[in-house]
């Protein structure tokens, strides 16, 4: 029997612990809402920023498959040397979702090497995620639209590098529309950046949004294939000596 994916849900909890706001709707945190959302086959851990290292050791990043990432207001505080494990293990083949303004995150910023800047508005308006390449893994069990009543608004344009696969765009009801559901590859390593939310809607109860998630956990994990080799090489063939005139 193959092992589970092993998954670490990490989140600054910052503002589950002070706003009144945020904590009703995620009493727990939001890196425990999200890990319910998926649990079932995988084996779900948490870290969160002010643990010793951010709970992000060597040890626990060895041992994690795919790593969630949820951050807003503390990215500046996140320890480079810390960012630099995340992106070794990336390039080595761990898989990276990174939720909502985690765009803004030390670690996306240093895969994407560009701003990730967008418009941003908070008006409780609807999105509706469309699926726009649907026979994507990411989107198996999902219609052709996600609908969140409220949500903050993201819009274009979204400073990243041309995604490898553009899985979801959102329509906001105040009309922009943003590059919702993107993947990338760098390394080894796989990465789905997933647009919606924000911490005081209750977006991570929504099934749908819990399916994509669980979705891209599958489609991120390491594939088990052996890291290339680098350096200096030798020929596979007998390399015939050459006569110079």
């Amino acid at each position: 029997m193959s092992q589970p994916i092993r998954v670490t849900v990490w989140n600054e909890f910052r503002h589950e612990q002070t706003s009144e706001k945020v904590r009703s709707v995620y009493p727990d945190g939001i890196h425990r809402a999200i890990g319910e959302g998926i649990e079932g086959d995988f084996a779900i851990g948490y870290a969160t920023l002010d643990e010793p290292e951010h709970g992000l050791t060597e040890e626990k990043l060895a041992s994690t498959d795919v790593l969630i990432w949820w951050g807003h207001k503390a990215h500046k505080e996140v320890s480079d040397e810390i960012v630099d494990r995340v992106h070794k293990r990336v390039l080595d083949g761990m898989g990276l979702i990174v939720l909502h303004s985690g765009h803004f995150s030390k670690i996306f910023k240093m895969l994407m090497g560009t701003t990730c800047n967008l418009k941003w508005r908070e008006a409780d308006e609807k999105e509706r995620l469309w699926v726009v390449s649907p026979g994507h893994p990411i989107a198996e069990g999902i219609g052709e639209y996600i609908e969140l009543d409220r949500e903050e608004m993201y819009g274009e344009h979204f400073d990243i590098p041309q995604p490898d696969e553009l899985v979801f765009v959102s329509w906001f009801e105040g009309g922009e529309v943003f590059r919702s559901g993107c993947t990338f590859h760098r390394g080894q390593g796989k990465i789905f950046y997933f647009r919606p939310g924000h911490e005081t809607y209750p977006t991570y109860f929504n099934p749908q949004v819990r399916r994509v998630i669980r979705n891209a956990v599958e489609w991120a994990a390491p594939t088990g294939r052996p890291k290339p080799v680098y350096g200096n090489y030798k020929p596979l063939e007998t390399i015939k000596a050459k006569q110079h005139s």
